[in-house]
């Protein structure tokens, strides 16, 4: 993805802050979609990256592969005890993003909270209309994102968004809300039971195997 989307992710993540500025402390410690971390250590994973430099980055890897785990545990580790106010002030500050979430012109970042926003607010009866201007750059970076399970969901399959009008691939179709796609395509088993389709039993089939439990 050549298109700078930087301020597109500027704008979800401060959406996603202004979010988080409602939340009892109880709604903060609740489980979010997201490997059965809380509200506030998922936000500690969204803002763990924002403050790494390169020489940063590589140590977080080698203490991920020392430690057995991934780098997402470790930064949850090391940010996801801060505090609700020092973690939106951390989001904020960093809306911009920066380091490897800026890379492929921001669609990281973008995608990264988009996913995560929601991933918040489905399991808190929370639900939203996510702007097409954002939504529609996290659906076409989504068969490109490696570091998610999406690449290979998506593979043989025809998605049809019937809200945006948005299409990819080819194959038996899956169809539903754009938000249903992006969710189910990125791991989240809840989200199949919207989306219908002549493909849909091998996407689930695909989510459900991969599920992290």
């Amino acid at each position: 993805m050549a298109t700078d989307v930087k301020p597109l992710a500027a704008a979800e993540r401060n959406a996603f802050a202004d979010l988080l500025e409602t939340l009892t402390p109880e709604q903060w410690q609740a489980r979010t979609l997201c490997d059965r971390w809380t509200v506030q250590q998922l936000v500690g994973h969204v803002v763990s990256y924002e403050e790494l430099g390169r020489s940063a980055l590589l140590r977080r890897y080698a203490r991920a592969l020392a430690s057995r785990t991934s780098p997402n545990a470790v930064g949850v580790r090391e940010y996801g005890d801060r505090s609700p106010d020092e973690l939106v002030g951390l989001l904020r500050r960093h809306a911009t993003p920066t380091g490897a979430t800026a890379g492929f012109g921001g669609a990281i970042g973008l995608t990264d909270t988009t996913i995560h926003h929601q991933d918040v607010r489905r399991p808190l009866g929370l639900p939203r209309s996510i702007p097409p201007e954002r939504l529609v750059p996290v659906l076409d970076f989504l068969p490109m994102a490696l570091a998610l399970p999406s690449w290979r969901n998506v593979r043989g399959i025809r998605l049809v968004a019937t809200d945006l009008g948005w299409t990819h691939g080819n194959g038996p179709e899956v169809a539903g809300r754009a938000e249903s796609i992006l969710m189910a395509v990125s791991g989240r088993p809840i989200a199949l039971a919207d989306l219908s389709g002549p493909g849909l039993e091998r996407l689930a089939a695909r989510v459900k195997r991969h599920e992290k439990r």
